[in-house]
C-alpha cells in the first residue's frame, strides 16, 4: 500500500528539495570552508567563462535528460505524490540502489573535474559537484513520486546522497582512497530476448564493482612486488529476477585494471586515464556465489 503525504502536493517537491539539499550542504560545508581559510596561499583564479560553459552545458543536458526520462519512464499514468514502500526493495533485490550510488558518485566526479578545470579549488569542486549530482537525482526521485508506476523512494534518495558525498569523504578520510566504484555491462539472456529497451534498464546485465587499490594498502616493503596497474575487485549482479522479490544475487572476486598507473603525464592523457577508471574492463574473475565459476575474462 502506498502512503500519500497529507500536505498539498504542489508544495511537497519544493520541501523535499530544500530538505535534501540542506542535509547535504551541512554534511560537507563546514569542513570545506574551514579548509578554504587554511589554503590562503592558493592563487587559483576562477574563470567565469568556463563556469558559463559548464552552466550552459548542464542546463542543456539536464533538459535533454528530462525529456528522455519523461518519454521513457514517466509516460505512464500520473498520480498524487506517493512513496514506494512496497515493491522498491523487492523488484531488483536492491541492485538498483548500487546503481543510484554509482551514478551519484560518477556525476560528482565529473562535475568536480569540470569545476577544477574552471579554477575552483578541489575540495570546493567536490562539494559543488556533489550538490549538482544530488539535486538532479533528488528531482528525479520527486518526479517518480508523481508516477503511478514508481513512487518516491527513500532508499533511492539515500543511495543518491551517499554516492554524491563519497568523493568528498575520500578527500577528507584517506582510509577511503583505495576504494573506488566501477560499473560494467554484459547482455543477459533476458535482454537478448527483448525484455528491456536498453541495457541500462536491465539489472541482470549490470555489474557493480568495488575496486581496491592494493598498493595503497600494502606496506612499503611490498609495494614494489605488486604491480601498480593491477587492483583487486569485488563485483555484484543479480539473476532470475521476477520483479516481486524472486531471483538471486551473484558475487565475484577478480582483478581490475588501474589505468591511472599507466605511464605518461600529458594533461589530456591523464584525464583520459582517470575517466577510463570509472568502468570495469574485462579481467580475470571468479564467481563465488551462488556457485563457483571461473572466468578467463569477466565482462
Amino acid at each position: 500500500m502506498s502512503f500519500v503525504i497529507d500536505i498539498k502536493t504542489k508544495y511537497s517537491p519544493l520541501l523535499l528539495i530544500i530538505l535534501s539539499l540542506s542535509v547535504f550542504s551541512s554534511f560537507t560545508n563546514k569542513t570545506l570552508f574551514a579548509q578554504e581559510k587554511i589554503n590562503k596561499s592558493d592563487t587559483n583564479k576562477v574563470s567565469t567563462t568556463k563556469l558559463a560553459i559548464i552552466g550552459g552545458t548542464t542546463a542543456t543536458f539536464f533538459t535533454y535528460g528530462y525529456v528522455i526520462q519523461n518519454n521513457v519512464w514517466w509516460k505512464g499514468d500520473k498520480s498524487e505524490f506517493h512513496f514506494n514502500n512496497n515493491q522498491d526493495y523487492k523488484y531488483a533485490l536492491n541492485a538498483d540502489k548500487l546503481g543510484h550510488f554509482y551514478f551519484g558518485y560518477l556525476t560528482t566526479n565529473i562535475y568536480s573535474d569540470l569545476f577544477q578545470w574552471a579554477g575552483v579549488r578541489r575540495k570546493n569542486a567536490l562539494l559543488y559537484g556533489g550538490i549538482i549530482a544530488f539535486s538532479f537525482h533528488t528531482f528525479t526521485e520527486i518526479r517518480d513520486g508523481f508516477s503511478a508506476e514508481y513512487g518516491f523512494s527513500w532508499g533511492d534518495l539515500s543511495a543518491d546522497f551517499l554516492g554524491a558525498a563519497y568523493p568528498s569523504l575520500q578527500e577528507y578520510y584517506p582510509v577511503l582512497k583505495p576504494f573506488d566504484f566501477k560499473i560494467s555491462f554484459y547482455p543477459s539472456e533476458k535482454l537478448k530476448s527483448g525484455s528491456h529497451s536498453n541495457i541500462m534498464d536491465d539489472y541482470e546485465s549490470t555489474y557493480h564493482w568495488l575496486s581496491i587499490d592494493v598498493n595503497r594498502l600494502l606496506p612499503k616493503s611490498a609495494k614494489d612486488v605488486f604491480p601498480d596497474f593491477i587492483d583487486i575487485t569485488i563485483g555484484h549482479s543479480v539473476n532470475n529476477l521476477d520483479g516481486f522479490g524472486g531471483g538471486n544475487h551473484e558475487l565475484y572476486i577478480g582483478l581490475d585494471w588501474d589505468f591511472e598507473a599507466l605511464p605518461g603525464e600529458n594533461k589530456l592523457w591523464k584525464t583520459i586515464k582517470r575517466w577510463l577508471n570509472f568502468y570495469h574492463f574485462p579481467a580475470p574473475a571468479v564467481r563465488v556465489y551462488p556457485d563457483v565459476v571461473w572466468y578467463g575474462l569477466k565482462f
